[in-house]
């Protein structure tokens, strides 16, 4: 389907940016849209759907346009991912948390995601536990993201103790950074899903946006941000207090991890559950429980990670 939409009595620029900029964020979301500007006229080309929904939003920002003077990309990013309230939220854990870069918007799966979504706007610190592929680390960075579109945060920063790599870096290519980029992967691969490729090298260029070893957080007062520690079972309790005492002002800090999965030498030295024991009592902290039943990827994950634990029983 083709359809056409015409400018009246607006500069294009203003809509569009300079450059485009701003019509070339509008169409993140809505990839499988082909759009062509020329002058004060948009090419549509797509399924009916995506056409109906675009020019729904389409209206939305020329109204938003009437109302200011100059449009950002902060305010492109408002109209799609600013709507969900913290009221919102704590009525519906399933409310659209943020879309993803292929415009599909990113919801809570299950009860246990839910409960940690709730628990994200009750709770400034947050401790989510379970195994492999329940989305404990998915959610708290689609919960990041959010935040920071709605600029109710000033930064996200995501670490993780880098203990497989420890053994292994002299080994591997290029500087520090580039030996402990392929064990981060799993924190830019989310990112990605939520964030446009030339918007995210943005945020990592300007810090708004941080991925960095734990080590790196010592001596560090973080405020304003949304502070994500993964893999939490590879810390001991040292390294477990030094990162929770890093919180400042107006932070939310969440803490995942697999009790499961030590990778740590000694395994009795994860401080992850002797942590959750520690502060269990401690108004303003959440600790939300995943199981087996809660697993979002294949369906034979659920299946593996049974029959691991059913082995380490015996």
């Amino acid at each position: 389907m083709k359809h056409k939409i015409t400018l009246e009595g607006v500069d294009p620029v203003a809509v569009f940016g300079v450059g485009n900029k701003l019509l070339e964020e509008f169409c993140t979301y809505f990839p499988g849209l082909k759009v062509v500007s020329r002058g004060s006229e948009l090419m549509l080309e797509g399924r009916s759907s995506q056409i109906e929904e675009f020019n729904i939003r389409f209206a939305e920002l020329l109204e938003m346009r009437k109302r200011k003077l100059n449009i950002t990309v902060y305010d492109i990013e408002a109209l799609f991912d600013g709507e969900n309230s913290p009221e919102k939220f704590r009525l519906s854990g399933d409310a659209i948390i943020v879309h993803g870069t292929d415009g599909k918007p990113i919801r809570a799966r299950g009860k246990t995601q839910q409960e940690m979504v709730k628990a994200y706007f009750e709770s400034d610190l947050i401790f989510a536990l379970g195994p492999a592929g329940t989305g404990k680390t998915y959610v708290a960075i689609a919960l990041a993201v959010r935040a920071l579109k709605n600029r109710e945060i000033k930064r996200i920063i995501l670490t993780r103790p880098a203990v497989e790599a420890g053994e292994r870096l002299g080994f591997l290519p290029g500087d520090l950074k580039d030996k402990l980029d392929p064990y981060l992967q799993p924190l830019y691969d989310a990112l990605g899903d939520m964030i446009p490729s030339k918007r995210l090298q943005e945020f990592m260029s300007d810090g708004t946006i941080q991925i960095a070893p734990l080590a790196y957080m010592r001596g560090r007062t973080l405020d304003r941000a949304c502070v994500i520690l993964d893999e939490a079972q590879n810390t001991n309790m040292g390294q477990l207090k030094m990162f929770l005492t890093r919180m400042g002002p107006d932070a939310k800090f969440i803490v995942t991890g697999d009790a499961s999965q030590v990778d740590l030498p000694n395994k009795e030295d994860s401080g992850l559950l002797k942590g959750i024991n520690l502060l269990k009592d401690i108004k303003g902290i959440s600790t939300i429980i995943f199981n087996n039943n809660d697993i979002v990827r294949h369906p034979l994950v659920g299946k593996i990670v049974k029959a691991f634990d059913n082995k380490q029983k015996q």
